[in-house]
């Protein structure tokens, strides 16, 4: 977000007026969150506001005090959490008057995304807009009926003011319209069972792409919007549908979206990684915070477009994410921390959004030298490249083969003078104040980035992938999964808390069985099917067949959540969707390929209007129509030849393997000795076995 923007999100009973800024305090006072142990919250441990987190007795304290609760959501890497912390939380005046009416409550929204989904979808029917800091008043019981965003103190005062005597004064007509309100949210969030038989069909499939694909951008990729956020799961269904459809003009926007994503300044050339959105339509000035759940899926996404294409370029994408995870984000127990900040200290020791990774044209050229004039047009440092205050952000917008020309070298020489270049960079920018880390390990995360690490190994073909992917795999089996087979949701300085949301076990299902296809160790499987049938008991809704969002077994909120819509990360129901296809292939009898088609019926009435609000669904629909195949390697070499099967993109299949016979019904009486054989199946019919991978690679 440019640091010069203030948008107002409020609930129109107030008029809200210029801002004031207050003195930073001290750590003078100490609240309730010093016993937490998200970074987000620990921010806000010493403020004068009388934090709380959310608790079951902090609800039972509200209501005997008859006190509305003030529920602030935020999360470590967010700007303009930290602006309004400074400016409100850590002001006295207003600490006070908080403190005397209200019970308030401090949320980091990674680790509660339960509590974080209604109340953004209070807001949202409230004004219509959303984002945090997510500041939502309601009823001691949890039901909201005022919300806002980023306020300065003045406006902040003066809603609070309105608020304690709307509360006090007119207590009816709050409660009334808190009542309608939760109604609304009840409303809004139900999935009804779609009765009908009928499968979404290819013609279907054809016009929903056909609709969406008014909103490409087809010049700089993404969509015709700004911001543009990078979306993974929509670039990875139109390519799996590209692939499928031999679509080549759905390839080429793929194409065009990968390249320019990480030719944008979004992408760091330096350490690697992605920041979270770029705030412009050219993907040159991030919203400078870089997310584990953001590089996870584009490491997946980058490695598969690379066995597609065979482009170096993806490769090297791939790799460079990789790397700035492991060098800024790997614990020592093999989890993954959530992210980087947003801001670092600037040059006068002030926090400011972007200073860890922004350039001036003078210290580029003394720090460059003789090099400088190609760094120069290869990252525009120009009026295409400036961002604001004669900083620049990298950005690219040629390929090597043209700077190359432009400056007589071969496409070899140039690399190695902008690695030179990056080299000399990187050590001058490892001297700045890095930006903050958050280091809470959250499973849904570390689901997201294992997948990603499974599919670089699959398709990059490199061991160190692997090993960092199953160092992350037994990281979760030890501490995430509980002697009950339910999971933990969060870790952090060894200890491990909150009890997992279905996006928990949605993911890490789903890169279990991806560790399995490259790894054919069966565990990783029975850990998967286990948290299947975990999430099935826990989760799923009698009623619809979808699965909530919290576990039956969890605190009541006033709302259990269905999520469906894929948005930056796919939704927990269509990988749960995914997954249950993937296992049913594997486990014919246990009723999963029968709930994954249901789940589809239930929301492909969506899928004409709002192709990329269910990308992830797609590829389900794509699994559905088209053959889906099992491949299955058995005998002594099974573990080389199925790396050679995996390393080619063929999204419509699972592969199992065994040296002799395995506990699956597909690897029973498969083996002949002295060959390794290999059988392509539909639905348990296998063709004639080949020890050829051409030949098994032609049957498909």
């Amino acid at each position: 977000m440019l640091k010069k923007t203030i948008v107002l999100l409020v609930v129109p009973l107030l008029i809200n007026s210029c801002a004031q800024k207050s003195k930073t305090m001290d750590h003078k006072y100490t609240n309730a969150l010093i016993e937490e142990t998200s970074p987000y919250l620990l921010q806000h441990a010493h403020n004068p506001v009388n934090w709380h987190a959310w608790k079951p007795e902090v609800l039972e304290k509200a209501q005997k005090e008859n006190k509305p609760l003030l529920i602030s959501i935020g999360y470590a890497a967010c700007h303009w959490c930290h602006v309004m912390e400074h400016e409100c939380f850590e002001d006295e005046e207003v600490a006070a008057m908080m403190n005397e009416n209200f019970i308030n409550i401090k949320i980091d929204r990674e680790e509660r995304p339960d509590i974080d989904q209604i109340y953004m979808d209070a807001i949202q029917m409230m004004s219509g807009n959303g984002g945090w800091p997510l500041n939502i008043v309601a009823l001691p019981d949890g039901k909201p009926f005022w919300g806002a965003t980023y306020l300065p103190k003045e406006d902040w005062q003066k809603s609070l003011t309105r608020l304690i005597d709307l509360y006090q004064n007119d207590k009816a007509r709050v409660v009334g319209y808190a009542n309608d309100l939760s109604k609304g949210l009840q409303a809004v969030n139900l999935v009804e069972t779609n009765e009908t038989d009928s499968q979404y069909s290819m013609d279907q499939l054809h016009a929903s792409v056909a609709n969406w694909s008014s909103y490409f951008d087809t010049f700089l990729g993404g969509y015709k919007r700004a911001p543009k956020f990078m979306m993974p799961n929509n670039i990875d269904f139109l390519m799996h549908y590209a692939v499928s459809e031999n679509n080549d003009s759905i390839m080429e926007y793929v194409n065009t979206t990968l390249k320019r994503m990480a030719y944008g300044g979004i992408f760091d050339p330096i350490d690697g990684g992605f920041s979270r959105y770029a705030v412009d339509t050219k993907w040159h000035v991030p919203h400078f915070e870089k997310m584990l759940y953001d590089n996870g899926p584009l490491v997946s996404l980058y490695a598969k477009a690379y066995a597609v294409t065979k482009d170096p370029f993806y490769k090297e994408v791939a790799e460079k994410c990789i790397g700035f995870v492991e060098l800024e984000l790997l614990d020592e127990n093999g989890g993954f921390y959530s992210s980087l900040d947003a801001d670092s200290q600037n040059a006068s020791g002030e926090l400011e959004e972007g200073a860890f990774y922004v350039w001036q044209e003078n210290v580029l050229d003394s720090l460059l030298g003789e090099d400088f004039p190609i760094f120069k047009d290869y990252y525009n440092i120009n009026s295409y490249g400036l961002w604001e205050d004669e900083n620049y952000v990298l950005i690219r917008d040629k390929s090597d083969t043209e700077i190359a020309e432009k400056h007589q070298l071969s496409e070899a020489q140039l690399k190695q003078r902008i690695h030179k270049s990056l080299t000399t960079l990187k050590e001058v920018r490892d001297e700045r104040e890095k930006p903050r880390l958050d280091d809470k390990i959250l499973t849904s995360w570390n689901g997201l980035m294992l997948k990603g690490l499974v599919d670089a190994y699959r398709y990059l073909q490199d061991d160190h992938y692997l090993e960092l992917a199953l160092k992350n795999a037994r990281f979760l089996e030890e501490e995430m999964i509980k002697t009950d087979g339910t999971l933990y949701r969060n870790h952090k300085n060894g200890t491990s808390t909150i009890n997992a949301f279905l996006d928990d076990y949605a993911t890490v299902i789903e890169a279990f069985i991806g560790l399995y296809e490259v790894t054919f160790d069966e565990k990783w499987l029975q850990h998967a099917k286990a948290l299947t049938n975990t999430a099935i008991a826990n989760f799923k809704d009698e009623k619809s067949g979808m699965f909530f969002y919290t576990s039956n077994q969890q605190e009541g909120l006033i709302r259990r959540t269905i999520e469906s819509y894929d948005k930056e990360i796919s939704s927990s129901n269509s990988i749960m969707a995914n997954n249950l296809l993937k296992l049913h292939k594997l486990y014919h009898k246990e009723g999963y390929g029968e709930l994954a088609n249901q789940m589809v019926r239930n929301v492909q009435d969506n899928f004409l209007e709002s192709g990329q609000g269910f990308a992830n669904w797609l590829n389900v629909v794509l699994f559905q129509n088209k053959n889906f195949y099992e491949i299955a390697v058995v005998g002594l070499s099974f573990k080389e030849v199925g790396q050679e099967i995996a390393s080619q993109y063929i999204p419509n299949s699972i592969l199992i393997g065994s040296e002799k016979e395995g506990a699956l019904d597909l690897l029973k009486s498969r083996y002949n000795e002295g060959q390794t054989l290999i059988y392509v199946c539909i639905e348990g019919t296998c063709k004639l076995p080949t020890t050829s991978t051409e030949t098994a690679l032609n049957q498909l």
